[in-house]
């Protein structure tokens, strides 16, 4: 029987130190406020995706959808309460590495006035894809033949 514990605390120690260590603790929203933007392309970003900052993890992205009027991509994410970011501030989706995992990149901006819990970050930039990058170059490639 003490084996037996001993292995349950074990392995529910090395999931807790997994999630711990992948950054995918539950985040509360006490803790954080919702801020949302719109891109014209959102390339393969997933939920829980990470917000960062500088490198620096601020959030996760928390909802995907498409907006049925204007046909863009509506992200909502949480950003830590102790990361305030201006209203000019800029999203952009950025990969890490050459195919590794989407996420949000925030860019600080000039203004003094801090954008409100649940405002759109209006200054976006849509995820690069690779496949439409390789097309337009053998494109690029065929219109330059003779």
């Amino acid at each position: 029987m003490w084996v037996g514990i001993f292995v349950v605390m074990g392995i529910v120690s090395i999931t807790f130190l997994a999630f711990h260590s992948a950054n995918l603790m539950p985040q509360s929203s006490k803790d954080s406020y919702m801020l949302y933007a719109e891109f014209n392309n959102v390339g393969s970003l997933a939920v829980k995706a990470p917000v960062r900052s500088a490198g620096v993890i601020v959030g996760r992205v928390v909802a995907i959808q498409l907006d049925s009027k204007k046909y863009l991509a509506r992200v909502h994410f949480l950003v830590n309460n102790n990361y305030r970011f201006s209203r000019d501030v800029s999203a952009e989706i950025m990969t890490s590495g050459l195919l590794g995992e989407q996420y949000i990149n925030l860019t600080q901006g000039a203004e003094t006035v801090f954008i409100e819990p649940n405002e759109q970050v209006t200054i976006t930039s849509s995820a690069i894809v690779l496949e439409q990058l390789v097309n337009q170059f053998i494109s690029g490639l065929n219109n330059n033949k003779p």
